[in-house]
């Protein structure tokens, strides 16, 4: 088979799953007749013919959790997270495993797969009825699911994190949106969102810990939001703190930024730094922090807890920082954790003033010189202890020049499971998991840990790996 380069093959892959879930979806809610629906299909057509031309077929399947095209997964990063999710949502409703293209397709090809594939919705049988539709067609042919054997326990766990974590996020996305809009929210509901963090926190700590891995520069205070929560229940737990202080915790943490929707677009996301005005503008979020979770309806003794840490928490633990006060208390327990953790993630995600993030033991390192100034050392131990020498999601070097990402912890902090993805000539391989702990004959590890490196460097794409 005539085949195109296999990196250019892996770029057009995700734009086909992508469009191919904006067909299905447009034309759920408009007629396969609409300029919308229409403009969709086109796009659509013009990718799958134009990879047609070096390839005898394009084989779109799904197997398990993940999408194929022509045996090699499909790769994908964080803005087509929710359209690879609907569409493998729809796979499994139709009971549907693969499409396959074989000939040049038609817009009304595509206009008849549409059709048939929501007939089918209403059918007892969705999959028989899809293929029933489709009839005698050459061009798309549809295939059903293959069954294959997994890990189903953590395939589960998985997914379950996953619409926890992006729940979330978007939750957090829509408060913030309506509260910039000057729409009142609730706080029962985001109270719902924290206690289910605190119950998935709970049962799968590392799982989850390992999604604040995955940052997104595009979606950054959503995503920081919700990573300053999670970081901080957790460490909440370790400190051994009751649930309902935990759900406390929890939902100041995921409010501890919300005074910055009052600050200007062009000052927030000003790619260089702040002018001396500026920065008297950005240091006034706290302060407005307070007022806008004081607004929020069903006030209670929780958002006067998160008003006190949206206060707080640029407040150093030697009573520097922001903003000045002229009666000098101690920091709030709760404000002293989120300032920990606040800048812990900050430092380790990309930014618009800051596009290379720190890796998290360089990260470490500059909070150690700040413990005991800026940061109460005891909580900061026990935070370094609890995230680890080598984080989920760390890009580490091993001694036998084989890049890794770092998948889970074991009893041995610096001797964590790694992901290995690329070997020692520099290729990129399918995920190897290797356990550091793991010895030779004459009782020697077999690898080790060298150095941590940049994943931005080698163009690694965490969610690719970690959902």
């Amino acid at each position: 088979m005539a085949s195109r380069d296999s990196t250019e093959l892996s770029s057009y892959a995700k734009e086909i799953v992508s469009h191919l879930s904006i067909i299905f979806r447009t034309a759920q809610i408009h007629d396969s007749g609409n300029i919308a629906v229409i403009s969709a299909i086109d796009k659509f057509v013009t990718l799958v013919n134009s990879l047609l031309v070096d390839e005898d077929r394009l084989f779109l399947e799904m197997v398990g959790e993940y999408f194929f095209l022509n045996e090699r997964r499909v790769k994908f990063s964080m803005e087509y997270v929710a359209n690879f999710d609907f569409l493998a949502n729809e796979f499994k409703t139709h009971n549907l495993g693969s499409l396959s293209f074989t000939d040049k397709i038609k817009v009304e090809d595509v206009q008849m797969l549409l059709k048939v594939f929501i007939e089918s919705s209403f059918s007892r049988d969705p999959f028989d009825t899809l293929v029933a539709g489709l009839g005698e067609s050459t061009s798309i042919v549809a295939g059903k699911v293959r069954v294959v054997k997994e890990e189903e326990g953590e395939v589960d766990a998985r997914k379950t994190i996953k619409k926890t974590y992006f729940s979330a996020v978007s939750f957090t996305s829509g408060v913030m949106k309506k509260i910039s809009s000057g729409e009142k929210v609730n706080i029962k509901k985001a109270k719902r969102v924290v206690q289910s963090l605190a119950d998935v926190l709970l049962s799968e700590e590392e799982l989850l810990l390992g999604m604040t891995a995955i940052k997104d520069y595009d979606d950054y205070t959503y995503h920081h939001s919700v990573n300053v929560s999670i970081l901080s229940i957790a460490l909440g737990q370790r400190l051994g703190f009751p649930k309902k202080t935990l759900l406390d915790l929890g939902l100041a943490a995921l409010f501890h930024d919300i005074g910055k929707l009052d600050i200007p677009p062009e000052i927030l996301n000003k790619p260089t730094p702040f002018t001396p005005e500026e920065w008297k503008i950005v240091r006034r979020h706290p302060f407005w922090g307070v007022k806008s979770i004081l607004e929020i309806k069903g006030l209670d003794s929780s958002a006067i807890t998160a008003a006190i840490v949206a206060f707080e928490h640029h407040i150093h633990q030697d009573h520097t920082g922001y903003p000045h006060r002229k009666r000098i208390n101690d920091l709030d327990l709760y404000s002293r954790i989120v300032g920990i953790v606040d800048q812990y993630d900050g430092m380790t995600s990309a930014r618009v003033y800051a596009r290379t993030p720190l890796s998290p033991d360089r990260a470490f390192k500059l909070m150690l010189e700040r413990s005991g100034k800026q940061l109460d050392p005891l909580l900061l131990k026990f935070f370094i202890n609890m995230v680890g020498v080598y984080p989920v999601g760390t890009l580490v070097m091993l001694n036998t020049r084989e890049l890794g990402l770092v998948y889970s912890s074991t009893a041995a902090p610096t001797r964590p499971n790694v992901l290995v993805i690329m070997n020692d000539t520099g290729e990129r391989i399918d995920g190897s998991l290797v356990d550091l702990n793991e010895k030779a004959t004459d009782g020697h590890y077999l690898r080790r840990v060298l150095k941590t490196m940049d994943p931005n460097k080698y163009k690694i794409n965490l969610a690719e790996y970690l959902l």
